[in-house]
C-alpha cells in the first residue's frame, strides 16, 4: 500500500502505475477468493488515484477547448496527445471541438491530424465521434483536395450506422469531382452506398431504416459523378453506375439523358445511344447545348463504326435544315427592322451576363463554412446550393468538348472537325464515288460565297497538298460529270503537283482536256510548269503548242492570284482546310470491327455468359481483330461479379502483358483496379503486386484504404502464425508477396 501512496504523489508516472495497480488489484482478487482476505483498502487507494487522474483530465480538456478557440493548435495538439497518454480519448464535445477546429483551419497539416483523430477514436471508441462534425470533415477535406481521405471519413459514418444525408454527402462528392481522384473515387462510393439498396434490400415502410434512406443515391447525386467521370475519362466505371441506377430505383433527370449518351459514345455503345434518340427528341426543356451535345455523341458513334452512311445523312439534314432555318430567320429579321427599325436582341447576349453572374455566386458560394454556420443549417440546403453550382461548372467543362455539332440562333451545324473526320474516313475506306456523292450534296445544302471557296474545292485541294492526286483527280472527274464547277485553281494547282512528280504525262493531258471542255482558263505559272515538263520528257512539239496556247490566251501571271483566294478565305474557310489537313496527316487508323466485337463480348459479359464471350474473343482475335482494354474490362468486372473464377482472370492478365508489349494496347486506371481487386480478393498477391508496380510506376492513384478493408475481411488470418520449416519456392514467393501486399496497404 505504500508503492500505491507514492504513486498518487508522482502524477507524472501515472500510466505505468495505472497498469501496475490493475495488475495488483487481480491478483489480490484472486487471493480474496482463496482466503476470503478483505481488499477494501486497496480498492479505496485505486479510487483516489482515480480521482487525480481525472482532474488533470479536466484539465488537459480545458486547455484543448481553449486553444482551439484562440486558434492554437499547436498547444491543442500537445494537450490532446497528453490527455490520450494518461487518460485515453477526451469526451465526445472535447472531441468534435477538436475535430472540427483543426478542419477550420483549411491547412494540409492540421486537416491530415483532424483525419488521424478520427481514425484513432474510430477505431478505439467511435461512439466518440459525432455525425456532424465528421460530415463536416468530410466536406473540408474534399473542398481542400483531399479527396481520398474525404471518402473514408464517409465510409467510416456508414460502419458506424451515422449515415449522411444524400444532400450532405452529395455535396461532399460535387467538391471530390474537381479532380481526376476525386472523380474517381466518386464513383467507387456511389457504388458502395447504392449497393445498399439494390433489388429492394431496404425496406421504407420500416420505420427503422428512415435513417438509411435518407442516405440513398438520387438522379443529382448521379448526375455529378457520371458528369466529372466523363470530364476525366473514367467512363467505363461511369457505365456500371447506368446499370446500377434501375436496381436500386433512381430515374434519371432529362439532362442525365445526354449524359447518357456521352458515356455510351465513349464506350462506342451505338445501340444504346439509338434507344436514347427518341427520349431526347420528345424530352421537355433540354437546352440548345444538350441537343447540339446529343447529337455530337450520335455522329461520333457512326464514325467510330465507319457507318458514313448514316453519318452522312445526319450532316445533310442538319444543312438542309440550316438552309431553311436561316431562310426563315432571314424573312423574320426583315419584317422585324421594317416595323420597328431597330436591331434585334438575341437571347445570347443575356445568356452571357447569366453565365457571369452563376460565376459570381460560385465563388462567393465557395468561401468556407464554419463549423458553427454548417451546423445551422440541419437542411443542408446550403452545401446543396454549392454542389449544383460546382455540377454546372462541371458541365460548362465537358461542353467545351463538344467537336462535331455547333449551333447558331438554335440551329445545329456541321463543324470543320465533322467535316474533316468525314472526308478522311471516306479516304480511307477509298470510296471516293461515296465521297464525291457527298460533296454533290453537300454544295447544293451549303452555297458558298465564291465558287473558289466552296467546301469541294477545299477537300480537292487538301488532298492535292497532301500528295493524293489521284484521289483528288476522281472527286475533280465526279464534280465535272454532275455538273459542279470548281473553277481554274484546283485545275492549276492538280497539273502543277502531276509536273513536280513529273510522272503524270497521261493524266496530264487528260486533265488539259477536261479543262478546255469546261471552259477552264489555265493562269500563266501553269503554263510555264507545263511547258518545263514537256521539255524535260523530250516532247518538244507539244512545249511548243503549250506556249502558242499561252501566247493567243494573253494570260498574265496575276492570274494565279485567283487561287490564292482559297488560302487568303475567311476564318471559318481557313479554319476547315487547316482541319482537313490535320485529320488526313493525323495518320490514325481506326479498327472498327473493334467496336462491335467489344459489344458483342461486352453483351456476354452483362448476361453472365463467360464461355460465350471467351468464343467471341477467341473469334476476334482470329479475325485479325487486337482486342484492347474496354475488351478486358468488360470480362473482368463479369469475373468479379461472378466471383471465384480469379484463375481466369490471371490468364486474361497474362494474356494482355504479352499485347501490351507487342501492340499499341494500353492499360488505363479503370483496367488495372479492376484487376487489382480481382487479385487481391482471390488472395492472388503475386499478381496484385504486379499490377501495383505497375499502377505506381505510372503514377496511378491506388485507394489503399478499399484494399486494407478486403484484406481485413477476407484475409486477417492469413500467414499471421511462423512459416513452415518445409516448403516449395512457389509457396514461399506466395507469402512473401502476401507480406509484401500487408506491408504496403499499412498492416505491419
Amino acid at each position: 500500500m505504500a508503492h500505491v501512496s507514492t504513486a498518487q504523489a508522482q502524477p507524472g508516472k501515472c500510466f505505468v502505475l495505472e497498469e501496475f495497480v490493475q495488475e495488483l488489484m487481480h491478483a489480490m482478487l484472486y487471493l480474496h477468493y482463496l482466503w476470503g482476505h478483505d481488499v477494501c483498502l486497496l480498492s479505496k487507494a485505486n479510487t483516489g488515484w482515480t480521482a487525480s487522474v481525472m482532474g488533470v483530465s479536466e484539465q488537459l480538456a480545458l486547455e484543448i477547448e481553449n486553444a482551439i478557440d484562440e486558434r492554437r493548435f499547436d498547444d491543442a495538439w500537445r494537450a490532446y496527445e497528453k490527455h490520450v497518454h494518461m487518460d485515453g480519448l477526451p469526451r465526445k464535445s472535447i472531441l468534435s471541438k477538436l475535430i472540427t477546429g483543426l478542419a477550420e483551419s483549411c491547412d494540409a497539416h492540421w486537416l491530415n491530424q483532424s483525419y488521424n483523430v478520427v481514425s484513432h477514436a474510430f477505431e478505439e471508441k467511435h461512439e466518440l465521434l459525432g455525425k456532424e462534425p465528421l460530415i463536416y470533415l468530410s466536406l473540408t477535406l474534399a473542398r481542400c483536395a483531399l479527396p481520398n481521405l474525404a471518402i473514408n471519413v464517409v465510409r467510416k459514418l456508414v460502419k458506424m450506422e451515422a449515415y449522411p444525408p444524400v444532400k450532405a454527402w452529395s455535396a461532399i462528392i460535387a467538391h471530390m469531382c474537381q479532380t481526376n481522384t476525386g472523380a474517381f473515387l466518386a464513383v467507387d462510393l456511389v457504388m458502395e452506398l447504392g449497393y445498399l439498396f439494390q433489388n429492394n434490400r431496404v425496406d421504407p415502410r420500416k420505420k427503422s431504416n428512415r435513417p438509411l434512406l435518407s442516405m440513398k443515391p438520387n438522379s443529382f447525386t448521379f448526375n455529378i459523378v457520371l458528369t466529372a467521370s466523363l470530364l476525366f475519362g473514367t467512363t467505363r466505371k461511369a457505365e456500371q453506375l447506368l446499370e446500377l441506377m434501375p436496381r436500386i430505383g433512381v430515374k434519371p433527370e432529362v439532362n442525365l439523358l445526354i449524359v447518357m449518351a456521352r458515356i455510351y459514345e465513349r464506350n462506342g455503345r451505338r445501340d444504346e445511344i439509338q434507344k436514347l434518340k427518341r427520349h431526347v427528341d420528345e424530352a421537355y426543356g433540354l437546352s440548345e447545348s444538350e441537343f447540339r451535345q446529343f447529337y455530337d455523341c450520335l455522329l461520333s458513334c457512326h464514325l467510330k463504326f465507319g457507318d458514313l452512311d448514316s453519318a452522312v445523312d445526319m450532316v445533310l439534314d442538319m444543312l438542309r435544315k440550316g438552309k431553311n432555318a436561316k431562310r426563315s430567320l432571314e424573312a423574320a429579321k426583315a419584317v422585324l427592322e421594317a416595323v420597328e427599325n431597330r436591331k434585334l436582341n438575341f437571347p445570347c447576349e443575356k445568356t452571357e451576363v447569366e453565365n457571369s453572374c452563376s460565376s459570381d455566386r460560385l465563388i462567393s458560394n465557395n468561401q468556407m463554412l464554419s463549423y458553427v454556420s454548417f451546423f445551422k443549417d440541419n437542411s443542408f440546403s446550403r452545401v446543396e446550393l454549392e454542389a449544383r453550382e460546382l455540377l454546372k461548372l462541371l458541365s460548362d467543362k465537358l461542353q467545351e468538348q463538344v467537336e462535331l455539332v455547333k449551333s447558331e440562333h438554335g440551329i445545329l451545324h456541321p463543324t470543320e472537325t465533322m467535316y474533316a473526320k468525314l472526308v478522311k474516313a471516306f479516304l480511307e475506306a477509298d470510296k471516293i464515288s461515296a465521297l464525291a456523292s457527298f460533296l454533290v450534296k453537300a454544295s447544293k445544302e451549303d452555297s458558298p460565297v465564291s465558287v473558289e471557296r466552296s467546301f469541294v474545292v477545299q477537300v480537292i485541294s487538301v488532298c492535292i497538298s497532301l500528295g493524293l492526286l489521284e484521289q483528288a483527280h476522281d472527286l475533280l472527274d465526279e464534280m465535272r460529270f454532275s455538273g459542279i464547277r470548281v473553277g481554274s485553281s484546283i485545275y492549276s494547282s492538280l497539273l502543277k503537283a502531276y509536273c513536280k512528280e513529273g510522272q503524270h504525262e497521261d493524266d496530264i493531258t487528260a486533265l488539259l482536256k477536261d479543262a478546255k471542255q469546261a471552259g477552264i482558263q489555265l493562269d500563266a505559272s501553269c503554263y510555264e510548269d507545263l511547258i518545263q515538263s514537256r521539255v524535260s520528257h523530250s516532247n518538244t512539239t507539244g512545249a511548243l503548242h503549250l506556249f502558242k496556247e499561252l501566247k493567243n490566251s494573253n494570260v498574265s501571271k496575276s492570274g494565279h492570284k485567283e487561287f490564292q483566294t482559297l488560302v487568303q478565305a475567311d476564318d471559318n474557310e481557313a479554319a476547315l482546310t487547316a482541319k482537313l489537313v490535320e485529320e488526313v496527316r493525323s495518320g490514325h487508323m481506326v479498327d472498327h470491327a473493334v467496336h462491335d466485337w467489344n459489344n458483342v463480348i461486352h453483351f456476354f459479359c452483362k448476361k453472365r455468359l463467360m464461355h460465350d464471350a471467351h468464343r467471341a474473343l477467341n473469334t476476334m482475335r482470329a479475325s485479325g481483330h487486337v482486342p484492347n482494354a474496354q475488351t478486358f474490362h468488360s470480362l473482368v468486372t463479369a469475373y468479379a461479379a461472378i466471383g471465384g473464377k480469379y484463375v481466369e482472370v490471371t490468364d486474361l492478365w497474362g494474356e494482355m502483358k504479352v499485347l501490351a508489349g507487342s501492340s499499341s494496347m494500353k492499360f488505363d486506371q479503370e483496367l488495372l483496379d479492376s484487376l487489382l481487386y480481382c487479385f487481391v480478393r482471390g488472395g492472388f498477391f503475386l499478381r496484385a503486386m504486379e499490377v501495383i508496380e505497375m499502377m505506381e510506376k505510372s503514377e496511378m492513384f491506388i485507394d489503399k484504404y478499399k484494399y486494407k478493408s478486403l484484406w481485413l475481411k477476407y484475409h486477417r488470418t492469413l500467414y499471421k502464425g511462423k512459416a513452415p520449416k518445409v516448403q516449395t519456392e512457389a509457396q514461399l514467393k506466395r507469402r512473401e508477396a502476401a507480406i509484401h501486399f500487408k506491408k504496403w496497404i499499412g498492416l505491419t
